[in-house]
């Protein structure tokens, strides 16, 4: 007959409980998990797969009753610590969105907006479309891949102790933010300067002939310039976002582990 102690099955829970935490964690903040077109079930399916795959291999999870106030404490720990890494890598893609953002205004089509599920919210089609190709990019780079192997060796690099991670870890993930702004700019600056530079031949034209209208001209004139250079600027992207994807990549534990623990 079989017998079991209660010390054998609580170290049994622990050593899947709280991966399974700090997966499940990561699948509600990076995409493409995160995406409303995944139901909670599917996700939740996906986190149980992924933890019975990896618990095996796992490193030794502390001896603690799950129930105790270490053992809370330590699922907290690993909650945040899934949302901190799927935060990482959700900032390369609202960096791609403030790309779009720019764009669409500097184009004329602020105006012209569409319900995003994953935002709950407007967002310009230009925005929802350069969101929409990175996303395709990413997944043809196997970024899910190499997301779910980057959660795996986490467990490694920031083994599941009582320990919390230290003030630096949560400085570096702040000042990682500016990625937003830096990477965003740098996406659509050169959509940006042609723009620009045809407001400042339109500004000049208004002043060498005053009765030309310049709404019946100008808004025309940028909005198919705009086109035109996103048409152009398309097969360029592919190398921007790669490194962009792999610095959010190498973010999600680069943050932790700068910082020490």
């Amino acid at each position: 007959m079989i017998s079991l102690t209660t010390a054998e099955i609580n170290t049994w829970i622990v050593a899947f409980f709280f991966p399974l935490t700090r997966i499940l964690a990561l699948l509600a903040a990076a995409p493409p998990f995160n995406n409303a077109a995944l139901t909670l079930r599917v996700r939740l399916m996906l986190g149980l797969a992924i933890a019975v795959a990896i618990s095996p291999a796992l490193p030794t999870v502390p001896p603690v009753e799950p129930a105790s106030g270490i053992g809370l404490w330590i699922l907290a720990l690993q909650l945040l610590i899934g949302l901190a890494m799927g935060f990482s890598i959700r900032l390369i893609f609202s960096a791609i969105d403030m790309a779009g953002n720019m764009i669409a205004t500097q184009m004329g089509l602020g105006f012209a907006t569409l319900y995003d599920p994953q935002n709950t919210a407007q967002t310009p089609v230009v925005s929802e479309f350069m969101g929409l190709l990175a996303l395709l990019i990413f997944m043809a780079l196997n970024g899910h891949l190499m997301l779910i192997a980057t959660l795996a060796h986490s467990f490694t690099v920031i083994p599941i102790s009582a320990t919390a991670p230290g003030i630096g870890t949560w400085l570096n993930l702040a000042n990682f933010g500016g990625v937003v702004f830096s990477s965003g700019l740098l996406l659509a600056l050169p959509i940006l300067v042609a723009l620009l530079i045809t407001n400042i031949a339109l500004g000049v034209l208004s002043r060498a002939a005053p009765q030309l209208n310049l709404f019946a001209v100008g808004f025309p004139l940028t909005l198919a310039l705009g086109f035109a250079m996103l048409i152009v600027s398309l097969s360029y992207l592919g190398a921007p976002l790669q490194q962009l994807f792999e610095y959010g990549l190498q973010a999600m534990l680069g943050n932790f582990v700068g910082a020490g623990r």
